[in-house]
C-alpha cells in the first residue's frame, strides 16, 4: 500500500534520544512544507503549482525538497491522504459509542467543517485536485475517500430512517448534495468573520433534514444544542 511506502520512505533508521529527535525535526520540516504546499497549490492550481515555488515559500532548498518527495505528485498524494485519514479517524472516534443517528449527523457535520475551517486552503486542494493523481497514488487516496463518504453514509441512511416519514430519497444523491455543500465552504465562509463552525454546522444539518423552511422548527426543538 501507498501509506505504509510513505512511511518507509520518510523512516529514519536508528534507535534512543537521538533518532527521536532526528524524526522529531524531520516530522516537523515536512508539516512544514505540506502546510506552504497545500496554499500554494489552493492559490495556484496544481499544474501552475511547482516545487521550485513550494521550496521558496518554504524556505527549502530546491534540493532539500526531493529530501522529502520525489516529486510534486508526492506531495499532492500526502496532502489527500493525511487528510481523509484525519477526518476518517477524527469522526470514527467520535461517534463512537453515540446511539442517536441525528447526532451522529451533527458530529460529522460538525467534524468536517471545523476541520476545514481550520485548513481551508486543504478544502481547495482536496476538492478540486483528486484527478491530478495517477496511479497507486490515486487508488489509494480514491479508497480513503471512499472510506469517508461509507461512513458518512451509513450516518445519513441512519438519520433519514430516523426523521423521515414516506419513500426515502436515493441515499447517493443525498449524501453528494451533502458533500456538496460542505466542500463549498471554502468559496463563501469566513471562520474569522463569519458564525462559528459550529452553528454553520448545525444549520447546514437542520437544512438537510429538515428543509430552509422546516429548520426553523428544528432549531426549536434543539434549543438547548449549541450554536456557537
Amino acid at each position: 500500500m501507498i501509506s505504509n511506502k510513505v512511511e518507509q520512505t520518510f523512516g529514519h533508521g536508528g534507535t534512543g534520544h537521538a533518532a527521536s529527535e532526528l524524526r522529531e525535526s524531520f516530522d516537523d520540516r515536512l508539516n512544514h512544507i505540506l502546510s506552504v504546499a497545500t496554499a500554494v497549490i489552493a492559490r495556484m492550481g496544481y499544474e501552475r503549482a511547482s516545487m521550485r515555488t513550494v521550496a521558496r515559500e518554504s524556505g527549502v532548498s530546491l534540493s532539500g525538497m526531493y529530501h522529502y518527495f520525489d516529486g510534486k505528485e508526492k506531495m499532492l498524494f500526502l496532502i489527500q491522504f493525511r487528510t481523509f485519514s484525519a477526518l476518517l479517524h477524527s469522526l470514527r472516534e467520535k461517534v463512537h459509542g453515540v446511539a442517536d443517528p441525528t447526532e451522529q449527523l451533527r458530529i460529522m457535520v460538525r467534524n468536517h467543517v471545523a476541520y476545514f475551517a481550520a485548513n481551508m486552503a486543504a478544502l481547495k486542494t482536496c476538492s478540486h485536485e483528486l484527478d491530478s493523481l495517477g496511479g497507486p497514488a490515486y487508488e489509494e487516496t480514491r479508497q480513503i475517500r471512499r472510506d469517508y463518504y461509507d461512513l458518512t453514509r451509513s450516518i445519513i441512511e441512519r438519520a433519514i430512517a430516523a426523521n423521515g416519514s414516506g419513500d426515502p430519497p436515493d441515499l447517493h444523491v443525498a449524501s453528494m448534495s451533502l458533500f456538496g455543500a460542505l466542500n463549498w465552504l471554502y468559496r463563501w465562509y469566513d471562520p474569522k468573520r463569519g458564525r462559528s463552525p459550529t452553528a454553520i454546522a448545525n444549520q447546514i444539518v437542520d437544512q438537510f433534514l429538515f428543509g430552509v423552511v422546516g429548520a426553523a422548527g428544528a432549531n426549536g426543538r434543539a434549543a438547548g444544542e449549541p450554536t456557537s
